[in-house]
């Protein structure tokens, strides 16, 4: 096959492909550091919710750890994402599913995962959905508390991966397609893809999450800021020279050892960012709750 017919074809086997955010292991990194900066009563305050939520026994059944209390806290932040493969759930463009008990919705709120570049029409809404869902936390009655509680561990993940912030006029990366020689498995992907990729197998549970949680919580605290200067980051790495590779490959830009190695700096720092602003951030809006119910 020539090349001018090899890349349409790869391109077009590309498209149908479902991108999410960090993988399921990011998400478990960043749960985790959390849970390390919560204090006694918070974490009693957000296992009590997690226990309330319909999906609960779902994620005690998935979870591996020693204390199922945090292995629940961990399972839940995958949450938002497991439901886009979720019958019970429909988009905006399916027919409604019935309303299950516990649920306010069965909405799967596919926009809430990001925002798009501005002047990029202007879809998603991750940066206020996080600010609402911690409103919702703090101040709601316990039925909707426990539905905020993992969509916020789950959001203010995905609004620290670059490309849910920003792209160059490509859905966030997602229509950017790139050389791999990092997974043999899939060889051109999504540079949204590979970014999701970054943290490690999506299955990373239990002991084999050690060693990268280690590696996380080894490096600097990061400042807290808020939602608004999360975003802003994102977009301001994203406008740089460490979210895209510039390199030519055979059929498309190559992610070069260099790429790589700079690519994975920029993912931990912005994972460990993720789990430690979130768990000061439960601190504050779970304590209050905490104190009042003694």
């Amino acid at each position: 096959m020539t090349r001018p017919l090899l890349l349409p074809l790869l391109l077009l086997l590309l498209l149908p492909l479902p991108t999410y955010a960090w993988n399921g292991a990011g998400h478990r990194l960043v749960a985790a550091l959390a849970w390390a900066q919560l204090e006694a009563p918070a974490r009693e305050q957000a296992v009590a919710l997690l226990r309330r939520h319909p999906d609960q026994a779902r994620w005690l059944r998935r979870q591996q750890e020693q204390d199922p209390d945090y292995g629940l806290f961990l399972e839940a932040s995958t949450w938002p994402d497991d439901i886009r493969r979720d019958a019970r759930f429909h988009d905006p463009d399916e027919p409604p599913t019935p309303l299950l008990p516990g649920f306010p919705h069965m909405q799967r709120q596919t926009h809430w995962h990001f925002q798009d570049e501005p002047g990029a029409g202007g879809r998603g809404e991750i940066d206020t959905r996080v600010e609402r869902l911690a409103r919702e936390l703090a101040e709601g009655d316990a039925q909707s508390r426990a539905y905020a509680l993992p969509w916020l561990l789950h959001l203010v993940a995905d609004l620290h991966q670059p490309l849910h912030t920003a792209g160059r006029g490509d859905r966030g990366g997602n229509g950017y397609t790139v050389e791999n020689p990092y997974n043999p498995r899939k060889p051109f992907m999504s540079l949204h893809a590979y970014w999701d990729e970054l943290p490690g197998p999506p299955w990373l549970r239990g002991r084999h999450l050690e060693a990268p949680l280690a590696r996380l919580a080894a490096l600097p605290a990061p400042e807290q800021g808020d939602p608004a200067r999360w975003l802003a980051e994102g977009r301001a790495l994203v406008a740089g020279d460490g979210v895209y590779p510039a390199t030519p490959g055979s059929l498309l830009p190559l992610v070069t050892p260099e790429f790589h190695a700079r690519a994975r700096q920029i993912s931990d720092q912005r994972l460990a960012a993720a789990g430690v602003r979130l768990g000061r951030w439960l601190n504050r809006l779970l304590v209050p709750r905490a104190a009042a119910s003694r």
